[in-house]
């Protein structure tokens, strides 16, 4: 009898098994984005302070400055901004270098969660290659920011490895550390607000 493939699902706390290697939108649900994300930390959890500064604080910070440095955009991207790292929900926040390490197969596989997520929540399964490049400057602000507020970086050494025009470094933005359930409970509302805005008046 020739061996069992390994598992490649994972139970969500909502019920659903979700396939990593052929994930369908009907296994997404926001709920589990949103808790899987408040308890994944950005930088490794290498950050100062009393609370692991998580992935979900980062995407409310990335759909923030998104909005600013393009007002007038359609909901539907600043949803698309907002859930920029919803694959790491499962396969959790790798840094740049490790990325690197692991090469086509990570990208592959996070790929292909962002492509269920997008189709749950009604986004193109890929987006835009304008929207995609303007969420990644608005992601590359926010890692300048927390580079240099949290993860410990030096400013010359953050200049280096996340170079941003100075007009879109936003004077008034702050880091925000709370504790997992506050956020969670941020990152769904601001999705609640983002899915009215799309889905317009009842």
């Amino acid at each position: 009898m020739p061996p069992r493939p390994p598992r490649a699902w994972q139970r969500m706390l909502s019920g659903r098994r979700l396939d990593l290697l052929d994930p369908t939108p009907m296994d997404i649900e926001i709920g589990d984005i949103a808790h899987g994300l408040a308890f994944v930390a950005r930088w490794n959890g290498q950050t100062h302070g009393d609370w692991p500064y998580s992935v979900a604080e980062h995407s409310l910070l990335v759909e923030q400055i998104f909005d600013r440095l393009n007002p007038g955009c359609e909901p539907r991207w600043r949803l698309a901004a907002l859930l920029h790292d919803a694959p790491e929900y499962v396969i959790g926040d790798m840094i740049s270098p490790v990325k690197a390490a692991l090469g086509r197969e990570y990208g592959a596989m996070d790929e292909r969660l962002a492509s269920a997520i997008h189709r749950r929540f009604g986004l193109p399964a890929t987006l835009p290659v304008a929207i995609k490049r303007r969420i990644k400057a608005a992601d590359r602000v926010s890692a300048r920011l927390e580079a240099v507020t949290i993860a410990g970086f030096a400013a010359g050494e953050a200049v280096r490895l996340f170079p941003v025009p100075e007009a879109q470094l936003l004077p008034d933005l702050a880091i925000t550390l709370r504790p997992p359930a506050e956020t969670r409970a941020a990152y769904l509302e601001r999705f609640a607000m983002l899915m009215g805005l799309i889905d317009g008046p009842a």
